[in-house]
């Protein structure tokens, strides 16, 4: 069923429409016969009458055609038979805008349950409850109960789980010259969530960039599929809340435990191409700036300046914001010393001097964009001593305009720049309070620039797991974790190597088994109850001799019955050393809303010590596998550090992509962890696995 009613209806019933200014059924009414909406307009009460001059109608029956969108503002009791009479009368699309459903509890959840049935039996898409309706300001429509006027028409449309949140940033665009296309308030998602409405408000023409608050995102597979068909042509900005671990169930591996509350959703930003904001600051600031300003094509920046301090700031920023400084041209340099006085610096950042002229911002301004090697510009401009800064904006505006490299400006100050504000937010040129906001806004372009690059080469090559035999591993296993020697079969089977593992029952039997696989050998306790087994003192390594293979496996039996006298003993692990190399970790979990989640970083004891790992949702391509890599210490040392010898690094991520394929593939597999991996030379060997089947 289409959604297009709830944006452009033929004519809007406001069931529950009332004459009381202090009803949300006046304010309904007001706002859509404001918002010079030129579809008809029914007002629908019970009483009938008359409505700021227009007739009333006594029930949806009576109402004439056309019809498509009603606007339900009546008590959440009469909600099942309201939406009834809108499936009587072949509407199709509604508004809920009462509470007292699942937000209050079992029997609130009973009714939103029943709503839903009813609107499914009758086929109409419902919007709440619980929301505060939604607006389209180049329609023109406003269906919410918000004190007039609408937003300014604008190119920036929002999609929020917050009503109360809308609301205020409603109310705070009119003050900040910001303006919108389409807002839109989600209530409690009975129906319609954000993801069903993200196709519908990129497909907007008047739409450049969606901004989005977000709480939740149950469907989190879909929304990530939705999301990428869109980015690939506009941008989304999300502020996701909810950050903390605060809910995280206890995991028994350190991937689980790492994970943690937010990687999933951090990942799938990542994947689909969400640029996540962390404040609301970020969120508007950043959207404002992907709707007004062109991409660069690199990240290398300029700073100019009329003051030292505000221009070290900017460079401080621009380089935290994982930029770089512009190397400026000698061409460039000749240019800006024969305008600029003698004491400008004019090794970036760019000082003019406070003396500088419009004409001096202006000039420097058009040198800095002309200098093949600057990508884009941050400009800071704190009120001159000796010139209006309006007189500066004007300056500015024409070159800004028309520019195919970003500027971003610094607009430091509050009166004395309010008129300067003005004359850019007029010409579409956004400004920010700080240089570290200026800074940011400039990395979320470059960001941008860098994903269309990015998806445009991206790959997922075929691999050559051998599913049947996982499968049949899989199918002869219960849930629980697999033993070492299943677990190794599993990995050799998806093309992780890996150092054999043997079990020995007996002291002589682990003798015997040296014999065959060399040494030296690490030897562990093996028990299905005993999943670190370096707590109970069961692991011992470096074994050299016969005589010391016997002893420990003694020693690890002792150990383990002593600190885990219930625990069932098997035996104990042989496994032939793997020495050299570098240690990291591979590890799967399962996200709920998400799927199989990737871990990847530095390995061995130090895994939860140090905390150096990255997380990418399953499946990975091979873009987003050395992304993974990338961003720990331990990828990054994979190349070499000191003393440590560079590491076969195609290896890890050939580990990676066969481990993602694997627990893509295997919904059985809820927990994977491979630590150490230990990275050769040449090649990588997974020492130690642990697998969780449920």
């Amino acid at each position: 069923m289409t959604l297009q009613p709830f944006f452009s209806p033929r004519g809007v019933a406001i069931v529950g429409a009332s004459a009381d200014p202090m009803k949300l059924g006046y304010g309904v009414a007001r706002n859509l016969i404001q918002s010079q909406y030129t579809g008809a307009v029914h007002l629908v009460n019970p009483k009938g009458g008359t409505i700021m001059g227009r007739a009333v109608s006594r029930s949806l029956a009576e109402v004439p055609d056309p019809v498509d969108l009603a606007v339900l503002i009546v008590p959440s009791k009469a909600m099942p038979s309201a939406l009834t009479d809108c499936g009587a009368r072949g509407i199709r699309a509604a508004i809920i805008m009462a509470g007292g459903f699942r937000e209050i509890g079992p029997e609130g959840a009973a009714l939103e349950d029943e709503i839903l049935r009813i609107a499914r039996e009758n086929q109409i898409r419902i919007l709440g409850p619980n929301c505060i309706g939604l607006l389209d300001t180049h329609y023109p429509l406003d269906t919410t109960f918000l004190p007039p006027p609408l937003p300014a028409r604008g190119d920036i449309g929002f999609l929020s789980h917050s009503g109360a949140f809308c609301a205020a940033v409603i109310d705070w665009s009119r003050q900040q010259g910001f303006s919108f296309s389409r807002l839109v308030s989600l209530g409690n998602q009975t129906d319609i969530t954000e993801t069903d409405l993200l196709a519908l408000m990129a497909a907007d023409e008047h739409t450049r960039v969606l901004a989005m608050y977000i709480e939740s995102l149950p469907d989190g597979k879909r929304f990530i599929e939705e999301a990428r068909k869109v980015t690939k042509h506009k941008p989304i900005v999300a502020l996701k809340v909810g950050r903390s671990a605060s809910g995280q169930r206890a995991a028994a591996s350190h991937t689980g435990a790492l994970a943690g509350a937010d990687a999933a959703y951090e990942s799938a930003f990542e994947k689909s191409g969400v640029l996540r904001a962390v404040s609301a600051e970020e969120l508007f600031e950043w959207s404002r700036a992907l709707a007004w300003l062109p991409l660069p094509t690199g990240r290398r920046m300029a700073v100019l300046t009329n003051a030292g301090g505000p221009g070290v700031m900017s460079a401080d920023f621009i380089e935290t914001h994982g930029m770089s400084l512009a190397e400026l041209s000698a061409e460039t340099k000749e240019k800006l010393r024969a305008l600029l006085p003698p004491a400008a610096s004019l090794i970036n950042p760019v000082d003019m001097l406070s003396s500088a002229s419009p004409h001096e911002y202006a000039t420097s301004l058009q040198i800095l964009l002309a200098d093949p090697n600057v990508d884009g510009v941050l400009l800071v401009l704190p009120p001159p001593p000796m010139h209006s800064t309006e007189s500066v904006a004007d300056s500015l505006i024409p070159l800004i305009s028309v520019s195919v490299k970003p500027v971003t400006i610094a607009l430091m100050g509050s009166n004395l720049v309010r008129e300067a504000w003005r004359r850019f937010t007029a010409a579409r040129i956004p400004t920010y309070d700080f240089p570290e906001r200026a800074a940011s806004a400039l990395a979320c372009l470059a960001r941008r620039a860098d994903y269309l690059k990015d998806i445009e080469s991206d790959s997922a090559p075929a691999l050559t797991l051998d599913h049947a035999s996982i499968a049949s591993l899989l199918d002869r296993q219960t849930a629980s974790w697999l033993d070492p020697e299943r677990a190794d079969s599993l990995l050799a089977a998806a093309r992780i190597p890996t150092a054999p593992v043997k079990l020995a029952r007996t002291a002589d039997e682990a003798a015997s088994l040296a014999r065959h696989l060399g040494f030296p050998l690490a030897l562990k306790i093996a028990s299905p109850d005993i999943l670190h087994k370096s707590d109970v003192k069961g692991i011992f390594l470096n074994l050299n001799s016969f005589e010391e293979v016997k002893e420990f496996f003694n020693l690890a039996t002792r150990n383990a019955k002593s600190a885990k006298p219930t625990a069932r003993l098997e035996g104990c692990h042989l496994q032939r050393m793997i020495g050299a190399g570098q240690e990291v970790i591979l590890g799967a979990t399962r996200d709920p809303q998400f799927g199989p989640l990737i871990m990847f970083g530095s390995g061995g004891i130090d895994v939860e010590g140090l905390k150096d790992v990255a997380f990418s949702l399953a499946p990975l391509t091979v873009r987003e596998a050395d992304a993974l890599i990338d961003r720990t210490w331990a990828g990054r040392k994979i190349a070499g550090w000191r003393s440590i010898p560079p590491a076969d690094r195609a290896a890890v991520r050939n580990a990676l992509m066969n481990l993602s394929e694997l627990v893509t593939h295997h919904p059985e597999i809820a927990e994977i962890e491979i630590n150490p991996l230990r990275v050769l030379n040449e090649g990588a060997v997974a020492v130690d696995v642990r697998i969780r089947i449920d």
